[in-house]
């Protein structure tokens, strides 16, 4: 128990600290508890081939396989037309759509789809993206327990609940496993509180500040980047002559001199390409794709004895509209680019993306952006073409703000993709199928029939999630193992224990919503449902009802930024601060509470 306990701590401290990475510490983790016999050796990596983590994948994948079917960009359609332009309408629609895909898409993955969708709704509009992002998100997570398949806690529960079987004293009477729709009451519930809460209060809660970055919009390209991050002037050509010191330079050198401007493109000879490398030389005839204000332009063509040309000629075709431009990117908290410099990832080189600018929080850095140290949720300007931003974007690590010119991928393959994702809930729902089959199916179906290839089912997956849902649901096994689940639930109706229910639930419901604000709501839920089982069989209470009671609440992550991932990702572009997430969050919270604790009561009566 105290082996236990110290790993419990130990896991809660590096979560919150982040010394050391989320899935390095859940291996970490698994692996003492292998060493140590806590569980036997051969079913410490159970977790790993359990029913959650199979379904998760396998979700993981169906979502992609939407996404690249179009199924986002016809909902964007959609809610155009239904909201018919009035902010009210638009705020509300988003919400209700985002509502629906959280039922079935991953609350992170979902996030990474929206942003996208509601920049454009907001472009074409003139709505502040302020007014539309943290409702966006926050309605994704309030419609995130409506079913069994998109939120990993939930997923995770029936393994949690079936190693609490094994351990019951004999004679007790089994805990029930939950069905693919068995939450759908108190989901529905929640999502309409979300939707609801938005629509009647949204406006008075809302970020009141409207500063110059929220008062324009992507769409205005030129007017945004100049008032959001001093990136002004045009683009023009500098020809490089044969006198100029420039020659013989690379890129990197060039680019550091006194008030050079932002070098995005190079033609050396016949060979053209957007973003050239630091360390791309520079020769004798070699035309420069620079942007900056007019007067700094010639300045900098004088003293470095360059022919300037305000009209683009020979980079024209890199330059059109329709083609490439300045873009925003939000980087995710499962991003490979975190804690690496600008100049460290060579974006450039393998991406062909010019960073400008990176925005934190109430800070914009410009000066010296390669140096810059990228962390989860910085907004970052880039330059590129908009294919070579659709493909760096397809690995996870950065997520495109901006409304680009994008093509779906499979268009035509829209039919399959919603066929075999409604077949795969079929098959949970009315077959005794586990989840994990059922869900397998439909991903399967969809790899057979063109959504998606085998290479893109991978990326799909985030491996990171499944490492640190596979290796923590070990931890909830040992505390039912070891006798230390029941010890804690002792230890709180030693204080606790002439209390009501209601007064028992609403403290595991709210000590689960402050772990989730620090830690993972999956680590969250694998400590608490062993506790809250045992305080319900200490109290002959329902232990089925306390045990959903927690991984509800495990969602109920609105306080801070940082309490979730899709949260982390809409800061940057909303241009949200900690104050925003207060006076938003804490009234939801009080409500969501509320609703959890009334509606599975009723629901388990």
């Amino acid at each position: 128990m105290i082996l236990v306990l110290g790993l419990a701590g130990f896991t809660m401290l590096m979560l919150v600290l982040e010394w050391i990475r989320a899935d390095m510490v859940a291996l970490l983790v698994v692996v003492v508890i292998g060493l140590t016999g806590v569980i036997p050796s051969d079913r410490v990596f159970n977790g790993f081939a359990g029913n959650a983590v199979i379904a998760i994948i396998a979700i993981m994948i169906m979502g992609e396989g939407l996404d690249r079917a179009g199924v986002l960009n016809l909902t964007a359609h959609m809610v155009m037309k239904l909201a018919k332009g009035m902010e009210s309408r638009l705020g509300l629609v988003i919400n209700i759509m985002a509502s629906l895909f959280s039922a079935v898409i991953p609350s992170q993955a979902l996030a990474a789809l929206m942003i996208p969708v509601s920049s454009r709704l907001s472009a074409r509009t003139g709505v502040p993206l302020s007014r539309l992002l943290l409702p966006m998100a926050f309605c994704i997570l309030t419609a995130t327990n409506t079913t069994l398949i998109a939120n990993s806690p939930l997923i995770v529960l029936n393994d949690l609940i079936a190693s609490a079987n094994a351990n019951l004293l004999p004679g007790a009477h089994t805990i029930p496993k939950f069905g693919l729709f068995s939450v759908t009451p108190t989901g529905l519930a929640l999502a309409a509180v979300g939707v609801g809460y938005f629509y009647f209060f949204g406006r008075k809660l809302l970020p009141g500040h409207e500063d110059e970055r929220l008062k324009v919009t992507p769409g205005r390209t030129e007017s945004y980047f100049a008032d959001t991050y001093g990136i002004v002037g045009e683009t023009a050509e500098l020809t490089v002559t044969a006198e100029s010191p420039l020659v013989g330079m690379s890129i990197g050198e060039a680019e550091a001199l006194h008030d050079a401007p932002l070098i995005l493109a190079i033609r050396s000879g016949n060979e053209a390409r957007m973003a050239p490398p630091a360390d791309h030389v520079i020769w004798v005839g070699s035309v420069l794709g620079v942007l900056g204000p007019r007067e700094q332009l010639a300045n900098f063509a004088n003293n470095q004895l360059c022919r300037l040309s305000t009209r683009m000629r020979q980079l024209a075709e890199l330059f059109n509209p329709t083609r490439a431009g300045i873009s925003e990117v939000v980087i995710p908290p499962v991003s490979r680019f975190i804690k690496h410099t600008v100049g460290e990832l060579r974006l450039r080189k393998r991406f062909g993306i010019s960073v400008l600018a990176v925005n934190r929080g109430d800070q914009v850095l410009r000066d010296d952006v390669r140096a810059v140290t990228l962390r989860a949720g910085d907004t970052v300007v880039v330059h590129s073409t908009w294919r070579d931003l659709s493909l760096a974007s397809e690995d996870r690590d950065l997520v495109v703000v901006t409304d680009i010119p994008k093509e779906e991928q499979r268009p035509g393959k829209i039919w399959q993709a919603v066929g075999f994702f409604v077949l795969a809930k079929c098959l949970a729902l009315f077959t005794n199928l586990d989840l994990s089959v059922a869900m397998m199916t439909g991903a399967i179906g969809m790899l057979l029939s063109g959504v998606l290839n085998m290479d893109e089912a991978y990326k799909a997956v985030n491996w990171k999630t499944i490492f640190v849902t596979a290796c923590l649901i070990p931890l909830g096994w040992s505390m039912d193992s070891t006798g230390t689940a029941a010890w804690l639930a002792q230890y709180v109706l030693h204080y606790l224990g002439s209390a009501s229910p209601w007064v028992l639930q609403a403290t595991l419901a709210v000590l689960t919503l402050l772990f989730s604000q620090v830690m993972s709501n999956v680590g969250a839920t694998v400590m608490m449902v062993p506790i809250a089982i045992s305080v319900a069989v200490a109290t002959g209470g329902n232990p089925s009802a306390y045990a959903l009671i927690v991984a509800v609440s495990s969602s109920n992550t609105f306080l801070l930024s940082s309490g979730h991932p899709a949260l982390m990702m809409v800061t940057g572009p909303g241009g949200y601060r900690g104050k925003d997430f207060l006076r938003v969050g804490v009234p939801l919270t009080l409500a969501m509470l509320v609703v959890t604790l009334v509606s599975i009561n009723l629901l388990f009566r």
